[in-house]
């Protein structure tokens, strides 16, 4: 398997065609699975918003407040507006705003981003990234799967990793429940999430900050030869960690 950064990608604006900035700077073949940074999908679909599109609600006051006092750093009642506004439900208050997105993704702060826009701009993840991977995915002239990336923790674990958040031209998952190990015993539970795999390996050529390498095109990668599947985000019934994170009582 290769990855190789697409170099040369511009400063997107909104309604840039990024297919064609990605087509004009790489050889795409088929069978290439296509990675980009959910930065400029939102930039160039117009996700960029200013704090003062958001002016807070009593809600917001009070999550900002209560986050002011316990992290002894002032929180913006706006920002806190931005994350309750871009969310579907809000997992944990303190001491940092855990949500789900309105496309079901898990995250802080609802993914909104701050870096690599001007001041007091805000980045917000895209509305339904899925849909932005397969437009990307039919504008361009080869077959070629596209994942539509971003950054984020991971519980029980310091730093962040890649993860998919939108795919089209490949499932989510390859099954492998019903195949067996070496030993031949059947394998009961494992479900290998693939575009999150293959977006965090992008991640490494992209790196952070300033590199402005936000596309990484996947070669001879193979899916192999098992069922896939779409699931990739957990609804709250299957989500343990959720339902106790419900039930616990946050000290003031």
């Amino acid at each position: 398997m290769e990855l190789d950064a697409v170099e040369g990608i511009p400063e997107i604006r909104p309604g840039d065609d990024l297919a064609s900035l990605v087509a004009e700077r790489t050889d795409l073949a088929d069978g290439d699975v296509l990675t980009v940074a959910s930065t400029v999908v939102s930039k160039a679909e117009s996700r960029v918003a200013d704090l003062a599109d958001f002016p807070a609600g009593p809600r917001a006051e009070e999550i900002a407040t209560r986050l002011s006092e316990r992290t002894d750093e002032e929180k913006d009642p706006r920002f806190a507006q931005a994350v309750l506004e871009e969310s579907t439900d809000l997992v944990m208050e303190e001491p940092f705003l855990l949500t789900e997105t309105r496309f079901g993704h898990v995250c802080v702060n609802a993914g909104i981003d701050r870096s690599n826009v001007p001041d007091n701009d805000l980045l917000l993840l895209p509305k339904r990234p899925g849909e932005s991977a397969r437009r990307i995915r039919e504008a361009l002239p080869e077959d070629v799967a596209v994942i539509v990336t971003d950054t984020c923790g991971r519980p029980f674990r310091y730093g962040q990793r890649g993860v998919a958040i939108g795919w089209d031209g490949i499932p989510a998952s390859r099954d492998w429940r019903g195949e067996e190990d070496r030993d031949g015993h059947e394998l009961a539970v494992t479900v290998q999430s693939v575009v999150d795999e293959l977006a965090a390996a992008a991640n490494l050529v992209t790196g952070e900050g300033a590199g402005g390498t936000p596309a990484v095109v996947v070669r001879d990668w193979d899916f192999g030869d098992h069922a896939g599947s779409e699931n990739l985000f957990r609804d709250l019934e299957s989500d343990f960690v959720r339902q106790a994170l419900r039930e616990w009582q946050w000290e003031p």
